[in-house]
């Protein structure tokens, strides 16, 4: 059985924290993280906000994100072993070669039809704008934060996306990032374990 499971959300929720710990608790496991899809920064352009746009769907390469993904569904084994990854049962999983899991995290996971029909389970995880932008504010980037960039591109384009997500219908999971690290492992750990492993 093949699974794809999806780790969306706000910036600075928790969405890579929470990736690898999952992939290492799941039998078979890859990941795709979206942040290594940007275009490079001369292809991102300057928005009427004054930004240059990161945190919009035309800063990533999406086509080549579905292909890596649909080379995963094509064959799990030859991509987990071109990206590094054991094809043997996870400590906690007996008897479960046959199962192989796709976790795909990112920030605009949600919105981009072609990848949104592919995922078994979509988590979306949540912060308030205070916590959010504290957190963003510890964070190093490759390329910095200008000033204002949070309140000025970055909150309001979250609002956007999120705002598309549920008026499209997307079916999603809701995840508080203000829980502790280990109470949203376990929630995530238990859901998967309840909808997708223990049907095989």
């Amino acid at each position: 059985m093949k699974y794809i499971i999806g780790i969306g959300g706000v910036t600075n929720g928790g969405k890579t924290t929470l990736t690898n710990r999952i992939i290492k608790a799941l039998p078979n496991c890859c990941v795709v993280h979206q942040d290594d899809f940007f275009k490079p920064q001369d292809q991102i352009e300057v928005g009427e906000d004054g930004f240059k746009q990161w945190d919009v769907l035309d800063s990533l390469d999406m086509e080549a994100m579905v292909s890596t993904v649909r080379a995963w569904i094509e064959n799990p084994v030859k991509f987990a072993r071109s990206h590094g990854v054991n094809v043997t049962p996870g400590s906690k999983e007996p008897a479960s070669k046959d199962t192989h899991i796709l976790v795909i995290e990112g920030f605009l996971l949600y919105n981009y039809k072609p990848l949104i029909d592919l995922f078994d389970i979509r988590y979306y995880l949540a912060v308030p704008y205070d916590e959010c932008k504290r957190r963003r504010s510890t964070r190093s980037y490759t390329v910095p934060d200008p000033p204002g960039l949070f309140d000025g591109h970055v909150w309001p384009m979250y609002l956007k996306h999120r705002k598309e997500m549920e008026d499209s219908g997307v079916d999603v999971v809701y995840l508080d990032g203000l829980k502790s690290r280990d109470e949203l492992y376990n929630q995530v750990f238990e859901d998967i374990h309840n909808k997708l492993l223990n049907c095989s």
